[in-house]
């Protein structure tokens, strides 16, 4: 039988966790007073009955309850009773953004600015991170990969991958994405957009990909680009980094961006440490202005 705390940031998909987990057969319950936890274990334990696995939604709304999950998580490992403990969190500007589309007050803002509640939210909560076998951060999951991410732990008993990487390409003229930890100018590169026939395929396309790569240029940036990334990678693990974007950018994010994204995705998708995902974000956006004009 699985124990699994589910708790985090309010507004990082706590309750989505949850009803996800009920849908991967885990008897939820959320909210839970923190002095009715011991109680409900110990019944689950001692006579499980038809409840294989369950999960118990905590946040910041137990108040100063809250603290006594110390004392409740060392008699645990005491007993040797198992118990796994998941932090949904996202970032600052996420969270807000979440806030103003729901229209909900955060439960430590007491009327005031949003952002200050989030502050005094993570100081409460920042005990319980430290603790977490797993930390998802939901800023830039869609839904359906949290689902995946759950599943990959809790259904297919994946080893899980505390940091997960997004390789991004873009155009320069769009603006750098504000979320990149890692930005890398390609621009140096062969241009297909000078070449008629290449101009209207992207680097998805092999004609165009042979054109970037043709002098070896490409190649060195890149051996020399995945000796950084090796080194980067495991500290920022060790760091306890969970995100970590990876932005590639040419002039219009249609090209040299996309055939270098693939190339360094390719790359790092063998590795097991992390998850990984690829996105192209002005992959359409040349063809979409042309469409309005």
């Amino acid at each position: 039988m699985r124990l699994v705390i589910v708790t985090g940031m309010s507004g990082a998909g706590k309750t989505q966790a949850l009803k996800m987990l009920e849908d991967m057969g885990f008897y939820c319950v959320d909210n839970l007073p923190i002095p009715l936890i011991e109680t409900f274990a110990d019944l689950t334990f001692k006579n499980p009955g038809n409840i294989r696995n369950a999960a118990l939604g905590i946040d910041i709304r137990s108040g100063d309850d809250l603290m006594d999950l110390n004392r409740i998580f060392d008699d645990w490992s005491r007993n040797r009773l198992p118990f796994e403990i998941l932090f949904l969190d996202a970032g600052n500007e996420t969270l807000i953004k979440r806030y103003k589309e729901t229209r909900r007050a955060h439960p430590l803002a007491a009327g005031g600015r949003i952002d200050s509640g989030i502050i005094k939210e993570r100081g409460k909560l920042a005990f319980l991170k430290e603790e977490a076998d797993y930390i998802i951060d939901t800023s830039k999951l869609l839904t359906k990969e949290l689902r995946q991410e759950l599943e990959k732990i809790f259904m297919n008993h994946e080893a899980y991958k505390n940091l997960y990487i997004t390789v991004l390409s873009f155009g320069f003229k769009y603006g750098i994405p504000s979320d990149a930890d890692l930005v890398f100018d390609v621009r140096f590169l062969p241009n297909p957009y000078y070449v008629e026939e290449l101009r209207p395929k992207t680097g998805e396309d092999i004609e165009v990909r042979d054109f970037v790569t043709q002098y070896g240029t490409a190649a060195l940036f890149l051996d020399k680009l995945y000796d950084m990334l090796e080194f980067l990678i495991p500290n920022y693990v060790l760091e306890g980094k969970n995100q970590l974007v990876i932005a590639i950018g040419c002039t219009g994010g249609k090209h040299r961006s996309v055939t270098i994204a693939k190339s360094v995705f390719e790359r790092l998708r063998s590795q097991e440490e992390f998850g990984i995902k690829i996105e192209h974000r002005d992959i359409d956006k040349d063809t979409i202005r042309k469409r309005m004009v």
